[in-house]
């Protein structure tokens, strides 16, 4: 069957990995056939759903935005709790996750995203996660998802599909593909910062890994010149 005339979800947190998805599946499944899905979990950086809604926009797809506080409620992680700072300079316990983790975050983001996908009649929903990321978030493997998108199909009674286009590419990698998607403008309103900082703080884990991507790449990241014009 045509991947174009098919339609996709696409969940979108404002950051760079899910803004390079959407693009791919703006290209993979055609404009029109597309639409975003954002979750406000509780997120302490509030400026994450600002930009999922400025890159839908700036895609020209309708967005749909989810209230799921569940996950402020329970804590315990430096994304949802004001009273954990972010860890920095990596894991230094490896047999430990970072504080980072969010304990199930992407299980039920995809859960939820399949349940609108199916209600939508859409078969593809499209996630940013990647096993190659240096957190190495259980979540975000491959088996993981393949278990997923199994127990999606078996408790819906439908086929859809799970995509992770970056499982397996390194940050300079996902650096070309949103040049080869055309991301790179849209790029310019991500947030990745786990300080919540515009422009980018450039100290936590997450600020070094995107900066190093584009280093690698070659390329000049868009949201870094963007700001230091403003």
């Amino acid at each position: 069957m045509n991947p174009k005339t098919q339609k996709a979800l696409v969940v979108l947190s404002g950051g760079q990995d899910s803004t390079t998805c959407l693009y791919w599946a703006l290209q993979r499944f055609g404009r029109g056939n597309v639409s975003a899905v954002t979750f406000d979990y509780g997120q302490r950086h509030r400026i994450e759903l600002d930009c999922a809604r400025k890159i839908a926009a700036l895609a020209g797809v309708p967005q749909t935005v989810l209230p799921i506080d569940t996950f402020a409620a329970i804590g315990g992680n430096a994304l949802t709790d004001a009273a954990i700072a972010p860890q920095q300079g990596g894991n230094a316990d490896e047999s430990t996750l970072p504080n980072t983790f969010v304990p199930g975050r992407n299980l039920i983001f995809l859960t939820f995203a399949a349940a609108l996908a199916y209600t939508r009649g859409e078969a593809h929903i499209v996630t940013g996660v990647a096993q190659t990321d240096y957190s190495g978030y259980p979540d975000c493997r491959e088996n993981t998802l393949k278990a997923l998108e199994l127990a999606i199909r078996l408790g819906m009674d439908a086929p859809l599909t799970l995509h992770a286009p970056l499982m397996y590419m390194s940050k300079a990698e996902t650096v070309r593909l949103a040049q080869e998607v055309g991301a790179m403008e849209a790029l310019a309103w991500s947030h990745t910062c786990y300080n919540g900082a515009v422009p980018p703080c450039g100290e936590c884990d997450s600020c070094r890994l995107r900066a190093r991507g584009f280093a690698e790449a070659g390329v000049a990241d868009p949201l870094v010149e963007r700001t230091a014009r403003s």
